[in-house]
């Protein structure tokens, strides 16, 4: 797997190359992680070279210089991974097929030319549809040369898979838009495990008890406030139900909206609002538990560029979602479907506002909700549930070529 981010790093693709090797270790095979020293968006090399985890070889290359200070300083980073990152595969043996995630965007073309040098078989993990997701959030022009120089290598990787994996319908209806062969085009979701995650108590739960939340109903956003999340229709909600005691929020994460999110709490006066950093993914299930409901937003346009992962911690902890969002993306539809929670259109706050104190009002339509969730969850959309369907994914890839070079 090539990737910037792995464990101990908290960001959710990091996550999900920990889930699913340890996996793939469990089933018998040999799995190596290319990532960086670096934590992400951190400046310096604090990680060791090369560790074992969980079974897992970790071969950890370069370094942030520069953190998340500017656009130039970040593509600095990825280019200097992007060298580091090619240098270390080509060092290391032979593997019969590679991971490429989208962080840093096009590591995919490390993918292609381990394909061509070593006969190395490459799955593109699609987390994030780059340029889509800068056109999206208004950071480059849909027509402009750039957008379109890098939207022909995005099809160039995807054309030079042999397997794409996409997050949901919403992203799988973009990639084949894009002219890709549907044949090679998989529909694997992201996943939260079911174990790792339970229900915690509001009774005995740390963090309602650190923010004295009490008996009070506690609406959270937990996770990235990326470019690509709409923050404006939560916050004016928070804004508007400052004057109800019922009520608190809770905005932990990071990210570069963050800032946005802290700034408008201290100027608006907002006692009603708590503001946390990432906790450790240890503490994951304590801190979704804390929540009575959970904010999810992606910015309208967005549905199929990205797929909150979010979600899915969101239903193994029993609690409903409140999606702000189109409705045409995956995580509206899982919502649609499961009855785990409801969808709010972008700029809605009075619906919003409204769906708010229904939970408020009725703690009966939250627990059946969050159980409707958590039963979901174990059902279809488990760690288990989507490490099988990689697994199986992956050995038809390399069973093609065997099968292709013997015939």
């Amino acid at each position: 797997m090539i990737n910037q981010v792995f464990y101990p790093d908290v960001a959710a693709t990091a996550q999900h190359a920990h889930d699913l090797s340890r996996s793939l270790v469990a089933s018998g095979h040999e799995v190596s992680i290319i990532a960086s020293r670096a934590l992400y968006g951190q400046k310096g090399a604090a990680l060791p070279a090369y560790e074992e985890i969980d079974g897992i070889k970790v071969h950890r290359v370069g370094r942030s210089f520069f953190g998340k200070s500017s656009i130039v300083a970040r593509l600095f980073d990825f280019a200097y991974f992007y060298f580091a990152a090619a240098v270390k595969a080509l060092i290391l043996r032979r593997h019969d097929v590679s991971i490429c995630f989208t962080t840093p965007p096009f590591i995919s073309l490390l993918g292609w030319f381990l394909r061509c040098v070593k006969g190395t078989k490459m799955v593109y993990w699609v987390m994030d549809l780059y340029p889509d997701v800068p056109v999206a959030c208004g950071v480059m022009n849909e027509g402009s040369l750039a957008t379109k120089f890098f939207e022909s290598i995005n099809r160039f990787c995807l054309r030079k898979s042999d397997a794409v994996v996409a997050l949901g319908r919403c992203m799988h209806e973009r990639i084949l838009r894009k002219s890709i062969d549907p044949e090679r085009v998989h529909i694997i979701g992201v996943w939260t495990d079911s174990e790792e995650v339970k229900p915690v108590p509001r009774s005995t739960n740390r963090y309602r008890e650190e923010w004295g939340i009490g008996d009070r109903l506690l609406v959270m956003y937990s996770g990235n406030f990326g470019l690509g999340h709409d923050v404006d229709t939560f916050l004016a909600a928070a804004e508007c139900l400052a004057e109800d005691d019922r009520i608190r929020f809770a905005f932990v994460g990071g990210g570069k909206k963050k800032s946005t999110v802290e700034a408008f709490v201290r100027d608006a006066g907002l006692a009603n609002a708590v503001l946390a950093p990432y906790q450790p993914r240890e503490q994951l299930d304590e801190l979704l538990s804390a929540g009575d409901c959970h904010l999810i937003s992606l910015l309208t346009g967005a549905e199929g560029v990205m797929v909150p992962c979010k979600l899915f911690g969101v239903l193994a902890a029993g609690r409903p979602a409140l999606f702000i969002g189109s409705s045409q993306s995956e995580i509206a539809r899982v919502i649609d479907e499961e009855g785990c929670g409801a969808t709010i259109d972008q700029g809605d706050v009075g619906a919003l506002v409204e769906a708010i104190q229904c939970y408020a009002e009725t703690p009966q339509l939250l627990q059946s909700q969050g159980n409707a969730g958590r039963d979901a969850l174990v059902r279809t959309h488990a760690a288990v549930h989507r490490c099988a369907a990689w697994e199986r994914l992956l050995h038809s890839v390399v069973n093609d070529s065997e099968q292709n070079g013997a015939e």
